[in-house]
């Protein structure tokens, strides 16, 4: 069975044995593809079937960041889905920051493609957390850990419990923002 592109393993050819001189560990992928990975490759398909070049670019953009994130560091590894939704949300972060700044330079052109990649990727990631269920996360954790009069001191120990509950349903400084408000 072929599990990816330069994969040379037949489906009858056992693991570790030479096939076209090459051995079939090279290029293979190894553990299981995430979920949302393999959403992203059958959605591509289909929107290079349906010839939407807007779609198509962002997912190729989408996967490729998701590539360099597998490849970076000392080993190569298979990313989770919790992995690939929080590499989806630096994406739509950049695309946001893009459009304001393409906004702001006058090029509304620019800032609206931006804008529509980014509704792309927020197709992808979960339900976006509101303001209020932000405040109302961040009043929980401070009355859980009992750091209500530590004051700004605590806001690391607040916000390294937060950031699992709200890793790609809410934007990093939004929370922090809102832990200042409460803490300060």
């Amino acid at each position: 069975m072929l599990t990816g592109p330069g994969c040379h393993r037949t489906a009858h050819a056992p693991v570790g044995a030479k096939v076209l001189g090459r051995s079939s560990g090279a290029g293979c992928q190894t553990g299981p593809v995430s979920d949302l990975k393999d959403r992203l490759r059958t959605d591509l398909t289909a929107s290079m079937k349906a010839r939407d070049a807007l779609r198509s670019s962002t997912l190729r953009m989408l996967l490729t960041s998701i590539t360099n994130a597998e490849v970076a560091g000392k080993q190569q590894r298979e990313l989770s889905d919790d992995d690939v939704v929080g590499v989806l949300s630096t994406e739509a972060k950049k695309r946001r920051e893009s459009a304001q700044a393409f906004e702001e330079a006058g090029r509304g052109q620019s800032a609206a493609k931006e804008r529509a990649e980014a509704e792309i990727i927020a197709d992808y990631l979960p339900e976006q957390l509101d303001a209020a269920a932000v405040a109302d996360l961040v009043t929980a954790t401070i009355a859980s850990l009992g750091v209500a009069d530590d004051g700004m001191r605590a806001m690391g120990t607040v916000m390294g419990a937060l950031q699992p509950q709200v890793r790609g349903r809410a934007d990093g400084s939004l929370v922090a923002a809102e832990v200042r408000r409460q803490l300060g």
